[in-house]
């Protein structure tokens, strides 16, 4: 196919040789030429061919562990694997690194896979170290009918192969077909290619999409890119082992809601301990039970599916919040303001982590009630007529009810969404609670909501100056309103800025 004639065209151009000096293959500038008038020849005469992208796995692991020399050679024998395995109407070419593209002319699919097939066999039956290569396929006309179109396929074939678990060969049948979304992804990580498939073939019967990976790396990787369902984590690999793995995903806001099982063959309480420390959600020794897997991997998918949805619900009820606010044109920021000005004051009172965290969700969505207020009642610029007081008291408990199916995730921050607005001598709302029947972090948000709405703008006046503002909490506080503690903390802080 690489005539004389061209080669000569292109080294008189270009003016540098058409071959890769490490590898004695062709180089991606040659290749782009050669592919071109693959396409125009394709396109005159007809027939078809079939480009195969190909790639080391794990080839920056191997670098690093052997060094840049080994690498090199690597490099230069598996350029040899390439070329013994296709016909001279072929063409191979190092594409990038350690990435390799070839041209095989005049080609079925069916024949293309056979020569992709043998390439991959013959490389991972070599001695390299457990080196092996994923291909990617892409057939004109099939899969695109010009240059950038053919190559983006075979790129997205080759990413689809990884992400099968490498060391395989993938091609789109007719068009891209991406995984089932409603089928539970698991990640395999481990060193070992016996232990990824036996893993897998347990697994692969329950219509999970099985994902692999052979180190720590690759495994980071994957998560960042995949929405994965369950992690089973080898803990002894080399390189990046399965704790480290185990504790950068859940250190990281992304990806700690995944459940890890870490799998080993360690059986001591030392190594349990540090899975622990890490985040694992769970532990398995090897060999697995098959029953025991199986019943783990469920109940932690079905745990993470449950997770999925609450932090949805949770997702759309925060967004409400802020619409909610938006109606109002004169308390933007509010939610913010009082949220952050309560969770300070929490602290300096000495809560605990649990009342901060009800501080934090409750402050975000005391007003959600406000949803069922008309927008005509929360802007208007004078004093509201009774109907229309009832109907803003009505808030609290309309917020309340919005977020009860919340109740196990949200807890006492539940409190704070339906008493913000009770007052300690029973004169608030909506249930009229007196002193013991209202809690801790419903008083601080009480104290902290008032404060705001006081030093703001609202429809019908404009908002004071802190001084007022201190004046009026310092009454209601005297008076049994608001809870003398938490407006004493509340001046002081202001004082004290």
């Amino acid at each position: 196919m690489a005539d004389i004639q061209a080669e000569l065209n292109y080294e008189k151009e270009v003016g540098v040789p058409f071959t890769d000096t490490l590898t004695g293959l062709f180089n991606n500038g040659f290749f782009q030429i050669a592919l071109e008038r693959e396409i125009s020849r394709a396109k005159r005469y007809g027939g078809n061919f079939t480009l195969f992208m190909i790639d080391i796995d794990s080839f920056c692991y191997y670098n690093r562990r052997y060094g840049p020399l080994k690498g090199d050679l690597t490099l230069k024998e598996i350029a040899n694997v390439i070329n013994a395995n296709i016909r001279n109407v072929d063409l191979a070419a190092r594409y990038s690194g350690d990435v390799f593209a070839v041209i095989l002319t005049e080609s079925e699919l069916s024949t293309s896979l056979r020569a992709a097939e043998r390439i991959r066999c013959s490389v991972e039956e070599s001695d390299r170290s457990n080196l092996t290569v994923s291909i990617g396929l892409a057939a004109y006309p099939i899969h695109g009918e010009n240059k950038e179109k053919l190559i983006q396929r075979a790129q997205d074939a080759l990413c689809m192969a990884k992400l099968k678990g490498k060391n395989s060969v993938y091609f789109f049948e007719n068009e891209i077909k991406y995984a089932d979304s409603s089928r539970s992804k698991v990640l395999i990580v481990d060193d070992e290619p016996l232990n990824l498939k036996l893993l897998e073939a347990f697994l692969i019967p329950l219509e999970f999409e099985v994902i692999k990976a052979t180190n720590g790396e690759d495994a980071l990787a994957l998560v960042s890119k995949v929405d994965v369902d369950l992690v089973l984590l080898d803990i002894m690999m080399p390189g990046m082992d399965g704790f480290e793995v185990c504790r950068r995903i859940k250190q990281k806001e992304t990806t700690r809601m995944i459940p890890v099982i870490l799998v080993t063959a360690l059986n001591d309480t030392d190594a349990k301990v540090e899975g622990i420390k890490a985040g694992a959600d769970d532990f398995i020794t090897k060999p697995p039970n098959k029953m025991e897997l199986i019943a783990r991997t469920n109940s932690l998918i079905n745990l993470k599916k449950l997770n999925n949805s609450l932090t949805s619900f949770e997702n759309v009820i925060f967004s409400l919040a802020q619409a909610v606010e938006a109606k109002d044109s004169y308390t933007k920021g509010h939610i913010e303001r009082v949220k952050n000005l309560a969770i300070m004051l929490g602290w300096k009172m000495g809560l605990s982590p649990k009342e901060i965290e009800a501080l934090k969700f409750g402050g975000a969505l005391h007003d959600i009630g406000k949803i069922g207020v008309p927008g005509e009642i929360l802007n208007k610029p004078g004093p509201l007529n009774r109907q229309e007081w009832e109907i803003m008291q009505a808030h609290p408990y309309i917020g309340y009810k919005i977020c009860l199916p919340l109740q196990k995730n949200l807890g006492i921050a539940l409190d704070i969404i339906r008493h913000h607005h009770e007052k300690l001598d029973g004169s608030g709302y909506p249930d009229g609670l007196t002193a013991n029947e209202i809690s801790m972090v419903a008083r601080i948000m009480s104290v902290a909501d008032i404060y705001d709405a006081l030093i703001t703008d609202r429809p019908y006046r404009k908002g004071m100056n802190q001084k007022n503002a201190f004046k009026i909490l310092s009454q209601e506080a005297e008076q049994g309103k608001l809870d003398k503690k938490v407006v004493k903390y509340l001046l002081e802080s202001r004082f004290s800025e």
